[in-house]
C-alpha cells in the first residue's frame, strides 16, 4: 500500500492541526489555572486589607477661636456623657435653658438649683460641630454606645490682632469616645 504524496501531505497537515489544537487547549487550561490562582490571591489580599475594628473614636481640632477657659468648663460639662446627650445639653445652653457650670468669680444664676455658670454661645456652637463629627466617627468605627471618656482643651497659638495691640484667643481641643460595653468588659 503505497500512498501518494498528496495523501501523505494531507495526513501530515491533519496531524499538525491536531497538535496545534492540543497546544491551544493546554494554553487555555494553563490560563484558566493562572486566573484561578490570581483570584485566590486577590481574595487572600482582601482578607489581609480588612480594617481592624477600633475601640475608640477621636476628634482633634487645633486653633479654634474660642476661650480656653470656656472650653475647659464645657469639657468638664460633657465628660462622661453619651454623645447625643452632650449635644442636647449644649443646644439647651444656646437656648439659655441650661448653664455650663464654671468656677471662679462668676455669679450664681437665678432659679432653684442653679449654681455659678455662664452661657458660652460661641464655644458651644464649636463644640456641637466637634461632637457631631465625633458621632460620625464612632458610627464609622462601629461603636454601639459611645461615651465621652476624654475631653481636653489646651492653649493654642498666641495670635495678635492687626496692629499687635489685641491678643486673640485660640484653643486646641481633643475629644475621645469609647464604647460602654468595652469599658464594662475591661473592668471585669
Amino acid at each position: 500500500m503505497t500512498k501518494s504524496k498528496t495523501e501523505k501531505n494531507l495526513e501530515e497537515g491533519i496531524e499538525k492541526v491536531e497538535e496545534r489544537e492540543e497546544k491551544e487547549e493546554k494554553v487555555e487550561l494553563e490560563n484558566q489555572e493562572k486566573t484561578e490562582t490570581k483570584s485566590e490571591k486577590k481574595e487572600v489580599k482582601k482578607h489581609v486589607h480588612e480594617r481592624p475594628k477600633k475601640t475608640e473614636a477621636v476628634v482633634m481640632a487645633e486653633n479654634i477661636p474660642i476661650s480656653t477657659k470656656d472650653s475647659s468648663a464645657i469639657c468638664r460639662f460633657i465628660r462622661g456623657k453619651k454623645i447625643e446627650d452632650a449635644i442636647k445639653d449644649l443646644e439647651a445652653v444656646l437656648k439659655f435653658k441650661k448653664i455650663v457650670p464654671m468656677t471662679g468669680e462668676i455669679p450664681h444664676r437665678k432659679g432653684k438649683g442653679m449654681m455659678s455658670g455662664r452661657y458660652p454661645k460661641k464655644a458651644s456652637e464649636n463644640f456641637i460641630k466637634l461632637l457631631k463629627s465625633l458621632k460620625a466617627n464612632s458610627n464609622y468605627n462601629g461603636l454601639e454606645n459611645p461615651v465621652i471618656v476624654e475631653a481636653v482643651p489646651n492653649i493654642g497659638m498666641k495670635v495678635m490682632g492687626r496692629f499687635g495691640s489685641v491678643r486673640k484667643k485660640r484653643t486646641h481641643i481633643k475629644i475621645v469616645a469609647k464604647d460602654v460595653a468595652e469599658k464594662v468588659k475591661n473592668k471585669k
